[in-house]
């Protein structure tokens, strides 16, 4: 079973900077040790999105792809 975010990004039919700029907005909003779940198919999203999480030091727990749909999952360490 995987683990439920504490708060989803919906960023379907986005493309960048904005999968980007909401991801960043909602993990300014999160609590530490909370994760959040983004959805995009956006194609540069999930590379700029891992580039984010790394710039924030935050963890990186998955990424999956679903059609052309990819749900990246985020925990706030810090």
């Amino acid at each position: 079973m995987k683990a439920k975010p504490d708060r989803t990004v919906d960023c379907l039919g986005l493309y960048c900077p904005e999968p980007v700029f909401k991801t960043r907005m909602e993990l300014d909003e999160l609590k530490v040790g909370e994760t959040l779940e983004v959805l995009t198919d956006d194609p540069a999203a999930e590379e700029d999105i891992r580039a984010l999480v790394k710039h924030l030091e935050q963890e990186l727990v998955s990424v999956s792809k679903e059609g052309n749909a990819v749900r990246i999952l985020i925990k706030k360490v810090k």
